[in-house]
């Protein structure tokens, strides 16, 4: 789903005994550089830019050097146009052009080296990224090997948020500058919105999501959408109670009301776009999702096709160190 930063300070998360299981966002990161770096390399064949997937590698390196990830799994976008939002409402992510041949070769280019680094990589062309990171977090929480441990989402989405259910999973945007980098949890996430994770779908409802073209209630804001949702609890709750609405110390609370039951079949339409799909059919087990060993000729001979030629040759061996 769409990139949404956080506007809050970060605060740290509560230390974990076990390191985390770190599920990447791998979208945000490619796009990171895509906008931000340099045209200075070329493929070797059909001098495709690789900026974005120099910057992308230098990326993982780090990460894998600095935090020596034992679980990690990334997950791809391969859903513009074909996702099962679009049958919903065709105007989701309507904003959004396809990419064109040159982005579409950097983003499986940051796959095929995603692999190569030893990490597993998941796709569709029905779900999006953020429902393949429910998926594997919901499993994962379950699954004997992994249940004791954390869950990192390594992403700077705002939508991921509400699959912190519990306490000792977080939001991690990482930087290669540790004063940088923001984890962000429960409490977090409540201080920047208003509304617990769990409320987070509710309130994507109300106030919709312009960047993914999520319509939402016309007229609800997100300080409203934060009070309504503390008082009423739920989106169910606040249609079945709407009678109480003109009571409330609301500005324009009587309005309110009449927005909301005029707006209603909307606002169910968005929140089931908002929802994270958490139960997508995956072949999943530890052993998938445990990092394997780099494959060191395999990611040389990538370095060479991509331009890059040896600059992450002394990187590269560190991580293997």
């Amino acid at each position: 789903m769409a990139e949404h930063v956080l506007g809050k300070p970060a605060l740290e998360s509560k230390a974990a005994a076990e390191p985390p299981v770190c599920l990447l966002d791998a979208s945000i990161y490619i796009f990171r550089y895509y906008f931000s770096m340099p045209e200075r390399w070329f493929s070797a064949v059909g001098s495709f830019p690789t900026a974005a997937v120099y910057g992308y590698t230098g990326f993982l390196l780090d990460f894998i050097q600095r935090e020596r990830p034992i679980y990690m799994a990334g997950c791809f976008d391969e859903s513009l146009g074909s996702c099962f939002r679009n049958e919903i409402y065709p105007d989701y992510k309507a904003s959004r052009a396809l990419p064109d041949e040159a982005l579409a070769f950097q983003l499986n280019a940051c796959r095929e080296v995603t692999e190569l680094l030893g990490i597993a990589c998941f796709s569709s062309e029905v779900y999006e990224a953020d429902d393949l990171l429910g998926s594997l977090m919901s499993w994962g929480h379950t699954a004997p090997e992994l249940a004791d441990r954390p869950f990192a989402l390594l992403t700077r989405d705002k939508d991921l948020g509400q699959l912190l259910i519990r306490n000792e999973d977080f939001l991690w945007h990482y930087h290669s500058d540790k004063s940088k980098e923001e984890r962000r949890d429960r409490q977090v996430i409540f201080e920047a919105f208003g509304v617990r994770p769990e409320q987070l779908v509710d309130y994507l409802a109300l106030v919709g999501d312009s960047v993914d073209d999520i319509p939402g209630v016309p007229g609800i804001g997100a300080k409203t959408a934060s009070v309504l949702l503390q008082y009423f609890g739920s989106f169910e709750n606040l249609y079945a109670r709407l009678d109480e609405l003109p009571s409330l110390k609301i500005r324009g609370a009587k309005n309110l009301a009449v927005k909301l039951r005029e707006h209603y079949p909307q606002a169910l339409v968005s929140r089931s776009l908002a929802a994270i799909v958490t139960d997508v059919e995956l072949e999943l087990s530890p052993s998938k999702m445990t990092r394997q060993c780099i494959d060191l000729q395999g990611f040389s001979d990538f370095c060479r096709r991509m331009g890059f030629g040896a600059a992450f040759g002394k990187r590269v061996n560190a991580c293997v160190e």
